[in-house]
């Protein structure tokens, strides 16, 4: 689902609300999963901004220095196959994972 909404001087940001394959999926349908993404992204205006909501089922490494500009330095898990797809889906579109990005309580 996507929404664009008007801001102040003719921008606009766009938001998306997904939902990606569960860490057991088939990875044909998690490429397919990210192919489309890729697909409704490109599609934005380039004066747009891009908000991505949802559940990417993913975990990201620790190792903010290596994913600068898209990986904050407050990640709390290990990464799994889905954290790499989107780091990289990330780093390609030039977003920031901000879920890392701010410091978090712990229990």
């Amino acid at each position: 689902m996507s929404l664009r909404l008007p801001l102040h001087n003719k921008q606009h940001v766009v938001l998306f609300s997904v939902y990606a394959p569960t860490f057991q999926a088939d990875p044909a349908e998690k490429d397919k999963f990210y192919t489309d993404l890729r697909r409704l992204t490109q599609k934005v205006p380039a004066d747009d901004k891009i908000i991505i909501l949802g559940d990417f089922n993913a975990r990201e490494e620790k190792n903010f220095e290596a994913w600068k500009g898209v990986l904050g330095k407050h990640d709390v898990g290990n990464c799994n196959d889905n954290g790499r797809l989107l780091l990289e889906f990330c780093a390609e579109q030039q977003l920031t994972i901000t879920t890392v990005s701010f410091s978090r309580k712990t229990a």
